[in-house]
């Protein structure tokens, strides 16, 4: 049969101009992959490329960023939307799934809508699967986009895996084929996770988890989308895939190098367990090999601890029990990207934090630096992603291309208080960085390189991980932020 999953033939003209790697921006100092292994869709086939970049937003038109946090999603720049409701999985279009109520509606398969035989392209197995499929309806953000980064809560028992795809509308009316976000499990042994590489229609493209306008200078904009989610199995097992949250994050951020100095608030500090991605240097290469390559994971495993989760000894006996903290290496196992070939894929690390009981994790951007303290005060500790020169971030003793690491507090006057895991040791993970310094790499889109040439920067980039029992005070920021 025709796979529902492959991406649409490519429209457009050639490769578009990629700027900072992707990989860069995440793994601090790898290189990407000079080549990859050719990577197939089921049914299809398509060649495989490095990862190679989030790409920067050209405009100069959008509104500076605002100096006070809070306000709804759609308030400039930033534009949130996640189906999590019983009404919302009523909703959309079905074939063969169903929505469950209950504390934590979800998604699940109710019959099968067909079969598809696939071949995994990193370990060539190839297997029959049966699939239902649940499309959501189209959302209008609020922010006409540059980008859209999409993340989902799941549960996927051996025997199952879940599809991710994004459509977007451009402002014009036309429309970007199905872009495949996501081939995803949250254990081994079904497939091998994966984002997809190569996808582009000559306006847009995927850089590994991002879709992209490719100029955002032409004013070409990602004016709504729509996912579809696709549920698979093993033929007659009646197992399923459970979808608890799925949506998008949607952005226009403004070309910048600096961004305007905030206020701070009052101060508070919350207790995040300290771990050091050095003390993994040169374990597991087959899921990135330590050291900087897991500063993603690391904090996500930091902040999961925080809630009161981790892995059971039973998760661990795979882990070689001379190692030290054993749940950042299976933090790292279930993050790997075999595409990306490393743990720095955003979503799958939220999608990692949500395997765990009751806990909600999606990828986002914060407008300001008020907006992470009025998470950080309601107790909610916040990873994001930033890059820098050495000099520019005082106290942090490295330069980096790309960097994940925990904010869990501001001190009186202001300052980050950063569990930072490129320390040495897990005491040392506790750092306090100068505020309008840290600010600025964070929010930040565009930056200079040690040789002076520009290259990118996240512009607020933050997970975010909460309990599905949150404080009221919890949700009425999170709600803020459009996070439901």
């Amino acid at each position: 049969m025709t796979d529902p999953l492959a991406p649409s033939a490519p429209s457009g003209a050639g490769e578009p101009a990629a700027p900072a790697s992707r990989r860069a921006l995440l793994t601090a100092a790898l290189a990407v992959a000079g080549t990859v292994a050719a990577t197939a869709l089921p049914g299809g086939s398509g060649t495989a490329r490095a990862a190679t970049a989030t790409a920067v937003p050209t405009t100069s038109a959008s509104p500076p960023v605002p100096s006070a946090g809070g306000g709804a999603a759609g308030g400039g720049l930033v534009d949130n939307r996640f189906w999590t409701s019983y009404s919302d999985w009523c909703g959309g279009s079905r074939a063969g799934t169903r929505a469950v109520a209950g504390d934590r509606p979800g998604l699940v398969i109710a019959s099968a809508a067909g079969r598809v035989d696939r071949t995994d392209p990193h370990t060539g197995a190839r297997t029959t699967w049966e699939y239902a499929s649940w499309t959501s309806p189209e959302h209008t953000s609020a922010v006409p986009a540059t980008e859209v980064i999409a993340s989902w809560n799941a549960d996927t028992p051996a025997g199952t895996w879940l599809a991710v795809e994004l459509q977007g509308r451009y402002g014009d009316g036309t429309r970007t084929p199905w872009y495949v976000m996501a081939h995803w499990a949250a254990g081994e042994g079904d497939i091998a996770r994966t984002s997809v590489d190569g996808q582009k229609d000559g306006r847009s493209t995927v850089w590994t988890d991002t879709l992209a306008v490719d100029d955002a200078s032409t004013g070409l904009r990602l004016a709504a989308y729509r996912l579809r989610l696709t549920l698979h199995r093993r033929p007659g097992s009646g197992l399923t895939p459970t979808v608890w949250r799925a949506g998008a994050m949607a952005s226009d951020i403004p070309d910048r190098f600096t961004v305007p100095a905030s206020t701070p608030g009052t101060g508070r500090e919350l207790a995040v367990p300290r771990y050091s991605q050095h003390l993994h240097d040169g374990r597991y290469p087959e899921y990135g090999g330590g050291g900087e390559a897991w500063c993603s994971p690391t904090s996500s495993q930091m902040v999961l601890e925080f809630w009161g989760r981790r892995p059971t000894a039973k998760d661990l006996a795979w882990v070689d029990p001379a190692y030290n903290d054993p749940q950042v290496c299976h933090a790292a196992r279930r993050t790997f990207d075999h595409a990306y070939d490393g743990c720095g894929n955003w979503p799958f690390n939220t999608a990692y934090a949500a395997t765990y009981r009751d806990v909600n994790a999606v990828v986002t951007r914060l407008r300001s630096l008020a907006e992470l303290e009025d998470l950080v005060r309601a107790g909610i500790p916040v990873i994001t992603s930033q890059s820098f020169l050495k000099e520019e971030l005082t106290g942090a003793g490295y330069g980096t291309a790309g960097h994940l690491m925990t904010v869990v507090g501001l001190t009186s006057t202001g300052d980050i208080v950063a569990n930072d895991p490129a320390s040495p040791s897990n005491p040392a993970v506790r750092r306090v960085y100068k505020r309008l310094e840290w600010e600025n790499i964070w929010l930040r889109t565009k930056r200079y390189d040690a040789n002076g040439a520009v290259k990118g920067g996240s512009g607020g980039i933050a997970y975010v991980f909460w309990p599905q029992n949150a404080t009221a005070a919890q949700r009425r920021v999170l709600t803020g932020l459009g996070i439901r």
